[in-house]
């Protein structure tokens, strides 16, 4: 059969046609080491730093390290399923994750991925893990309060949005426990928080999940979990994809509070990294960047300034410490990065003051500019007050003649740290807290007993929101206390001081009702001893008739 060349010249045309230019072109590498979460792959020439890698299991990788001969990578998932001799490609895209609303109320690992099986997350966007934090000029002061709900906190050691706090201390001294009640309390505001977990158990992270279910926190929160079953690379990850969750909000015009929980495993999951990558050590076998590997990580919490839209990001950094050592390597580098810290003493916790804040050891280099004028009203004298109060308790311990106005000192201090304790996962609106802090400060507690301050509290602020309920609105929508307001408050006050019933006076009254028979056993005995040697003494009976008392006598 003749072939025709119309005919091969129509399948030439055909061909030509459907010809694409479009090229992929990928650096090849091969692996020639695994181990703990670290590839050594030779090739890949022209890998970037921070480039995302793909292995031939279908497996990610991030680039960390470039060599002459080698690439340093770090595996984002198992790495058993990655073998020597294993092919890995280049993709020409750094490290991103997803982010966005879809992730609101979703648990995710630290490359997004969703691990609470409830399906897929279809977010629109994407963030890199690494970006540059705005500079200077684009920033805005921080002068607007992000309120916590914690009385301790909101009066004397204020944070505002845009700023990056620090919550320091030992172990299972309720560092966490401050952190969370801050979620809490964006519930009514316009703050979403993205809580990222690293190095924790998963039932803590379990209990966590469980906790803002059923207060409606997930509502407004993301997740971000990497366990410490889970490879250090990921720890490494948890607290940028955090970050670029949160900058997500930040940058549309919104506002985010990140909780990182904790810096001081993240610090020792590079450690490990840098380690196995051979890096060189530095102090306590940390390599010479980890103050970089924070700086870089806190630096992107800012305000920017009205031009880009006046969203915020707001860090709060925990740090645990070794017996309440701030001057260990990794505490002093945090505290130096950030504006302020919050130092948790766990003498304090262990005598029941909870939360257990050091208010000598805690400052916000913020300031005031983080609360609003009612709050600064009332407490601006607090820190110094409890800070002289702490000082002179402890010379009052030696048992010392003390003037009256010392005493009077004491006893106000003591009150205040009573009305400062507060149960966990119960944080109060400000107006509440202004209203009971402007109780202690301004002596209507100086006379009821220690022990029924927070009874006091907790009933007055009942009976302020049933018959008072404008001033507490007031307070809210002024942000100041007025005149007006200032005289309405010490009229409630003294018209609630009027029902309240002491516990002295609870005891005095529950004797007085006692039956005659009862107060006759109990209350008498020594009455009725006198009377019986008054009539000795008159000779109307005699000594050996004398009724016995209870009293042993001894003979003779």
């Amino acid at each position: 059969m003749a072939i025709k060349p119309e005919e091969i010249a129509a399948i030439i045309e055909k061909e030509i046609s459907g010809y694409s230019k479009q090229l992929e072109i990928s650096d090849i590498g091969t692996v020639v080491e695994v181990g703990d979460g670290v590839a050594i792959i030779y090739g890949m020439e022209k890998a970037m730093a921070g480039e995302l890698v793909e292995f031939k299991s279908g497996i990610h990788g991030m680039v960390m390290n470039l060599k002459e001969d080698y690439v340093g990578v770090v595996i984002l998932g198992p790495d058993e399923e990655v073998s020597e001799g294993e092919e890995v490609k280049t993709t020409g895209r750094v490290m991103e994750v997803p982010v966005g609303e879809e992730l609101l109320g979703r648990v995710v690992n630290a490359l997004g991925e969703p691990i609470d099986g409830r399906g897929e997350i279809k977010a629109k966007h994407t963030n890199p893990v690494e970006r540059l934090a705005p500079g200077v000029v684009v920033r805005q002061p921080v002068k607007e309060p992000l309120q916590t709900g914690i009385k301790a906190i909101d009066a004397m050691i204020p944070i505002g949005r845009g700023q990056r706090e620090l919550i320091i201390g030992d172990r299972q001294i309720g560092k966490t426990a401050l952190t969370l009640d801050a979620i809490l309390n964006q519930r009514n505001s316009d703050v979403f928080c993205i809580y990222v977990a690293v190095g924790q158990k998963r039932s803590t992270v379990a209990r966590v999940v469980k906790l803002f279910e059923d207060e409606k926190a997930m509502d407004y929160t993301v997740i971000v979990s990497a366990s410490a079953s889970e490879p250090a690379p990921l720890q490494y990850l948890a607290p940028y994809a955090g970050c670029a969750m949160g900058e997500y909000f930040r940058d549309s015009g919104r506002h985010a509070l990140v909780v990182y929980d904790d810096l001081s495993k993240h610090a020792v999951a590079y450690r490990q990294i840098s380690l196995i990558l051979r890096r060189p050590p530095g102090r306590e076998a940390y390599p010479g960047d980890i103050f970089y590997l924070h700086s870089r990580l806190l630096e992107r919490a800012a305000k920017w300034d009205d031009e880009h839209g006046g969203g915020s990001l707001t860090a709060i950094p925990i740090i645990e410490t070794q017996a309440g050592d701030v001057s260990a390597y990794i505490p002093t580098n945090v505290i130096s990065i950030t504006d302020g810290q919050i130092y948790l003493e766990d003498d304090l916790f262990y005598a029941g003051q909870r939360p257990a804040v050091n208010v000598g050891l805690s400052v916000s280099r913020v300031g005031g500019s983080a609360q609003i004028k009612a709050m600064k009203q009332v407490a601006g004298r607090l820190r110094l007050d409890l800070a002289q109060y702490r000082e002179m308790a402890a010379f009052a311990q030696f048992g010392t003649e003390l003037d009256a106005s010392t005493r009077r000192l004491l006893n106000k201090g003591e009150r205040m740290m009573e009305i400062l304790k507060q149960s966990q996962y119960s944080p109060m609106s400000v107006e509440d807290q202004v209203m009971i802090i402007f109780a202690g400060i301004h002596g209507f507690l100086d006379d009821i007993p220690v022990g029924d301050c927070r009874r006091f509290e907790s009933e007055f602020l009942h009976f302020i929101g049933k018959k008072h309920p404008e001033i507490g609105k007031k307070i809210v929508a002024d942000k100041i206390i007025e005149e007006e307001t200032r005289r309405g408050l010490e009229n409630a006050l003294d018209e609630f001081k009027e029902t309240f019933r002491r516990s002295d006076e609870s005891r005095k009254l529950d004797i007085g009702n006692k039956p005659e028979e009862e107060q006759a056993q109990k209350g008498l005995p020594e009455a009725e001893e006198k009377e019986q040697e008054k009539e000795i003494e008159e000779g109307k009976i005699t000594g050996n008739d004398k009724e016995p008392t209870g009293k042993v006598e001894l003979d003779r």
